[in-house]
């Protein structure tokens, strides 16, 4: 049989080193999905639940993988499907090609069944390369140019293959006018650095200052030595954009956590007090919790150009790669002496995790949310990857959550979608079988798109030579960070009807799919709940029943926004009186030593 335009594909899927395409099938792609079958499932065809699932799992694991990934969708409803994960992996900054069928090119323009104009739907979330494969010989270097724009830009990328295009004889492109040839996959990609120049005012600045700070992204994952030397270089400081949370140890004691809305009290007095700041790969958008603007004198260091001065007036800006940039920076620094600042930021340190750690005992009905992720964070492996959805959850993981050497973890960060730490976690699996994964999950965001992702688990969890991927439902019956800013944004009560969901069983939901699970309804019981989960031979669920009444309060709540929660209990908040008892029980923890 003669190879197909779907047989290449795979092919040259193959040679980039691609292993598993997550997707969904339909008619859009029946070519593609014929060809996997005749390639013996060689990239493995994962099958997840719903198109957007497969473009959350592909963007999983790309973000842990650290390579292009791969998600596949037929035409019409499918291709409109995978759009948000898509609009995920381009806000995070993440390479993903996606991989979309269409209609027959004969009924395009014919208002067919499923026909969508795709070129203008993925013309935006693929800015950086959308194309339509209209003939076999455009296919190689179509393919090869949406993952090496995906690899060079950490963006998604779209291929839009007509369904009998798919099944057309391969042919090869030719040395002949208006033909595109490609070349085989490879690397030969270069590092980058500013000039020396540059370099030099750099260093002017930062060895000018007294009271250093550093902010560091998701773009200094791979600089985390050089980071470190920085700060003991000038005793600095160290806040960590959510993004960027896994980038340095939290056991450092000069790292003052996250930054922002979900941040720590540390990073904001670091912003508020420092004389210097420098930012490494961050384009963290909320400059409020900056230096206030003349306060710093600041340098950036961004591999794109693009994000160069985007947040802060930056005096000196280094366009290049993180560690490559500091490793040059580094010898220009002169070694700072006087450790008083750096004295107090780790005073600083030590005395909010002190109050993170008592906030979590206290008391709750029935468990206190806090306390799921710090019993976690004594008890998460070495080697450990962490997935968070967007919610009240969030907050726990951001400022509960002390991350390891080894450990890797992240969420969406910039598009804050809900939904995709279970879809995520599958995608860690697949890049990493070997290390366990942990998703926490608010139960809004486990009935959107996690209980169904639970059966994706189910049906491939003997692919994985470390069996445990732990899920961590937290059970509020609330959607509760919507239901916070309701309070402190709008001065308004909970309003039941949007606010609370159905009660559901997750963890029977979970054992009729195979998997295990428990229920845990006493913060007593914690403890062993993760014990148990992160010792099981296989996937588990834990169905922790939480307090919604426990308040996200950031460490630097405005008056404003203290006034407005008073104002939605004034105004006759359901849950008025145990709303108040927690935010004082908490809150108070702040002002004990």
């Amino acid at each position: 049989m003669a190879e197909t335009v779907s047989d290449h594909l795979l092919s040259r899927l193959r040679e980039w080193g691609v292993t598993q395409v997550f997707g969904y099938p339909g008619d859009g792609v029946n070519g593609i999905v014929a060809a996997f079958g005749r390639a013996d499932d060689q990239p493995r065809f994962v099958q997840v639940r719903h198109e957007e699932m497969a473009a959350f799992a592909a963007v999983g694991q790309a973000k842990f993988g650290g390579e292009v990934a791969v998600c596949l969708a037929t035409s019409g409803p499918g291709a409109i499907h995978l759009l948000n994960g898509l609009y995920d992996a381009k806000l995070d900054h993440v390479p993903v090609v996606a991989i979309v069928g269409q209609t027959e090119r004969s009924a395009m323009g014919g208002s067919y069944q499923q026909e969508v104009d795709l070129q203008a739907l993925f013309k935006d979330v693929a800015s950086e390369y959308l194309v339509e494969v209209n003939v076999p010989e455009q296919l190689p270097n179509a393919l090869d140019r949406a993952i090496r724009v995906a690899r060079a830009t950490s963006s998604p990328t779209a291929l839009i293959i007509p369904a009998d295009v798919q099944e057309l004889p391969y042919s090869a492109p030719t040395h002949d006018f208006k033909m595109v040839p490609s070349s085989p996959p490879g690397a030969g990609w270069s590092t980058a650095v500013p000039p020396g120049s540059e370099l030099a005012r750099a260093a002017e600045v930062v060895n000018a200052g007294s009271k250093v700070a550093v902010l560091v992204g998701q773009g200094a994952r791979s600089a985390a030595p050089q980071v470190r030397a920085l700060a003991e270089a000038t005793g600095a400081g160290v806040a960590k954009a959510l993004l960027g949370k896994d980038v340095l140890s939290d056991e450092l004691p000069y790292v003052t956590g996250s930054i922002g809305l979900l941040g720590t009290r540390p990073s904001y007095e670091l912003m508020r007090d420092c004389d210097t700041l420098v930012i490494v790969g961050s384009n963290f958008p909320y400059s409020q919790f900056l230096p206030e603007f003349g306060q710093a004198r600041a340098v950036q260091i961004d591999v794109d150009g693009r994000n160069i001065g985007l947040r802060y007036p930056t005096e000196v800006t280094l366009v290049g790669d993180a560690a490559a940039t500091l490793d040059l920076l580094l010898p220009l620094l002169a070694r700072k002496t006087d450790r008083a600042w750096q004295d107090i930021v780790r005073r600083n340190v030590a005395d909010w995790w002190d109050t993170v750690d008592r906030q979590a005992q206290v008391d709750a009905d029935p468990v206190n949310p806090m306390r799921v992720v710090s019993e976690l964070s004594s008890r998460l492996p070495d080697n450990a990857i962490v997935t968070a959805d967007s919610g009240s959850a969030t907050n726990w993981y951001a400022r509960n959550l002390r991350v390891r050497d080894g450990v890797r973890c992240s969420l969406s960060g910039t598009l804050a979608s809900m939904g995709p730490a279970v879809p995520y976690a599958v995608g860690a699996k697949f890049a990493h079988p070997d290390r366990p994964v942990v998703a926490l999950v608010g139960d809004g965001a486990m009935q959107m798109n996690g209980m169904a992702e639970l059966i994706t688990i189910a049906h491939y969890r003997h692919l994985w030579t470390d069996p445990r991927l732990v899920v961590c439902v937290f059970h509020n019956n609330d959607l509760n960070q919507v239901t916070w800013e309701l309070r402190a944004m709008g001065g308004a009560p909970k309003f039941e009807q949007s606010q609370t969901l159905p009660d559901v069983d997750y963890a029977a939901f979970a054992r009729s799919l195979g998997l295990d699970a428990v229920t845990v309804d006493s913060p007593d019981d914690l403890g062993a709940a993760w014990d148990r989960a992160l010792s099981a031979d296989g996937p588990v669920v834990l169905d922790v029943r939480c307090d919604p009444e426990v308040p996200p309060i950031p460490p630097h709540a405005t008056l404003k926004q203290i006034a407005s929660v008073t104002k939605s209990v004034l105004k006759g908040d359901p849950s008025a009186l145990h709303l108040v008892a927690q935010g004082v029980k908490t809150k108070a923890q702040e002002f004990l030593r």
